[in-house]
């Protein structure tokens, strides 16, 4: 309910203390404690717009969410992996992302906000720019190139041109 909402702050209450965070977008860090997590989703609730739950399944201390909202215009899907302490906090969050270009929108626009949040502005110009670029080639490429492996194509080899012989 809390995500739904975009409480940042009640989203966290029903989170462990020592809660992780591994990053949708990145192996390169994980966000960790109640603090740094309230910092990044209140980042996150201002990008990634109209969350809805969709399903849920859990086994024990371990649960599966299906969530899906709007970055933009974009529909974003998000599935996430939770880890329960023995309260039934979150203790450990993975999360995936689908589609690629909602995705890469969401860390074009993310990424800067994050890096503002933690005072560092050369930073976030840095990353519009890299995000900008990311964006532009997964869109195009999800315009141009992934029609061409559909199913739906037809079955005709596709004709590359020729310069006359």
């Amino acid at each position: 309910m809390a995500c739904e909402a975009g409480d940042a702050r009640a989203a966290v209450a029903a989170m462990s203390e020592d809660v992780e965070l591994v990053s949708p977008l990145t192996d390169r860090f994980t966000f960790r404690g109640h603090r740094e997590l309230e910092e990044l989703l209140t980042s996150v609730f201002e990008v990634f717009t109209g969350i809805r739950y969709e399903a849920q399944f859990q086994d024990g201390q371990h649960a599966v969410l299906r969530a899906a909202g709007h970055v933009g215009r974009l529909r974003l899907e998000e599935t996430q992996y939770l880890e329960l302490d023995d309260d039934g906090r979150i203790r450990r969050l993975t999360l995936m992302m689908r589609p690629l270009t909602a995705a890469t929108r969401f860390l074009r626009v993310l990424g800067p906000r994050v890096a503002s949040r933690h005072g560092r502005p050369g930073t976030a110009g840095v990353l519009v720019v890299a995000g900008t670029w990311l964006d532009s080639v997964v869109a195009g490429g999800d315009r141009v190139f992934m029609p061409m492996a559909s199913p739906d194509r037809s079955r005709r080899p596709v004709q590359l041109d020729r310069p006359p012989a």
